[in-house]
């Protein structure tokens, strides 16, 4: 990969740590960013240290002029397609401005492009919300059937979990929509005109500085405050959702290499092969902060589960990898809860831990479980080297400073 590279998005979550990665390993980062109405710095670069070695080059993904201009100065070697809007709740508030940014900027992005005639490599951030309605059984299928009527296309086989390249699309929210129009025109434009796209649909990635409002950071966030005092019980949604979650910089390190050998004109899944629910991050993050972990019931007492974050690798979906009791019991398809269930009380070495199950955080149409197969990323090198142990460490590190807690 040669040494010049521009990141839309630069200034986001996971742009700031691979800006931060290309700079360690030599490259010359430019990053697309919009010009702050209040003109304050951007956080995620200040608090990695790298604003002063990025050349920040000011435009606006929805804007195609100010993207030639972004491309001329940055005479880019490979760009890494970042920018969206990312936050589904809000996605389904406002779909237009979703759209408006994902898919007209993903548009604009690949014809200023063409236009300019640009011969480098791009790597387009997709997702595993572009698969949307994975079936995980027989029963699951059942399920679907019942509560929308229609599964299309239909399943192939059944589990369709892990999840590869192959796997149907059926995006279930605006935002997995737009992803999926830019996963559509990425390939439209390797075929039609010639330029070196590069899909990846990464599923879940966290860290330290994950939004506020994304629910990995909450958890985490809602746990320190309890742990010192500041809240007095934990406001959750839907703790039934599993999801496939790696590292950030596990996922960065994969764009990386994307980069370097991935084949223009294909997709990539990325991820870590394992699911786990959110109750579990829950379960896991409370044993971090030094909560030992001994019962999980209803509020009202029911559906009682003993050492429910004891961990097992027992083989689900033909995969082995580290689930806990409740993740067993949930997949067994043993265990759910339900608004109907108001809230949990978790009982643990330092006393009760309410969690209430707040209506607000479902979604009107919820994916409820995504795990990744990702053989054929792993064939140009990918390795997950980190677990989720890891990353809820590196969030609790992160939220531990008091400043970082404030919303």
């Amino acid at each position: 990969m040669n040494r010049r590279v521009l990141i839309t998005g630069v200034t986001g979550f996971v742009g700031s740590y691979l800006a931060k990665k290309l700079l360690d390993l030599g490259f010359e980062v430019f990053g697309l960013a919009r010009r702050r109405a209040d003109g304050s710095n951007p956080k995620h670069l200040l608090e990695k240290s790298i604003l002063n070695e990025i050349h920040l080059v000011e435009g606006d993904i929805s804007n195609l002029t100010s993207l030639l201009f972004a491309l001329e100065e940055s005479q880019p070697d490979v760009i890494f397609h970042l920018a969206a809007h990312s936050f589904i709740p809000n996605s389904f508030l406002n779909p237009l401005e979703t759209f408006r940014v994902n898919s007209l900027g993903t548009q604009n992005l690949l014809e200023a492009m063409r236009i300019k005639d640009l011969d480098c490599k791009i790597i387009f951030a997709g997702s595993s919300e572009e698969y949307g309605l994975q079936i995980a059984s027989e029963e699951h299928y059942k399920r679907a059937l019942k509560d929308y009527g229609i599964v299309f296309p239909e399943p192939e086989r059944i589990p369709e979990l892990p999840v590869n390249e192959r796997n149907p699309l059926r995006p279930m929210s605006p935002y997995a929509v737009s992803k999926v129009h830019g996963d559509f025109l990425m390939r439209n434009y390797y075929h039609a005109y010639g330029l070196k796209t590069v899909v990846s649909r990464a599923f879940n990635h966290e860290g330290a500085g994950r939004g506020h409002e994304f629910v990995t950071s909450t958890i985490v966030r809602e746990c320190i405050s309890l742990k010192f005092c500041e809240t007095d019980r934990i406001m959750i949604g839907n703790v039934n959702v599993f999801r496939d979650w790696s590292h950030v910089e596990d996922i960065v390190q994969g764009y990386i290499l994307l980069a370097e050998n991935g084949k223009p004109g294909d997709v990539y899944v990325q991820g870590s092969m394992r699911t786990n629910s959110v109750l579990t991050y829950i379960l896991l993050t409370l044993q971090h902060l030094g909560y030992e972990v001994k019962e999980v019931e209803t509020l009202n007492g029911n559906k009682r589960v003993k050492y429910p974050a004891k961990i097992s690798n027992e083989d689900f979906f033909n995969v082995k990898f580290g689930k806990t009791k409740v993740d067993e019991l949930m997949l067994k398809g043993e265990l759910e809860y339900g608004l109907e269930d108001k809230g949990l009380r978790i009982k643990t070495s330092k006393g009760d831990v309410i969690v209430e199950f707040d209506p607000t955080r479902f979604r009107p149409a919820e994916v409820p479980i995504l795990m990744s197969d990702t053989r054929k990323v792993q064939g140009l090198g990918f390795k997950t080297k980190r677990d989720l142990r890891d990353i809820i460490r590196d969030q609790a590190n992160y939220y531990l400073n008091p400043d970082n807690r404030r919303v």
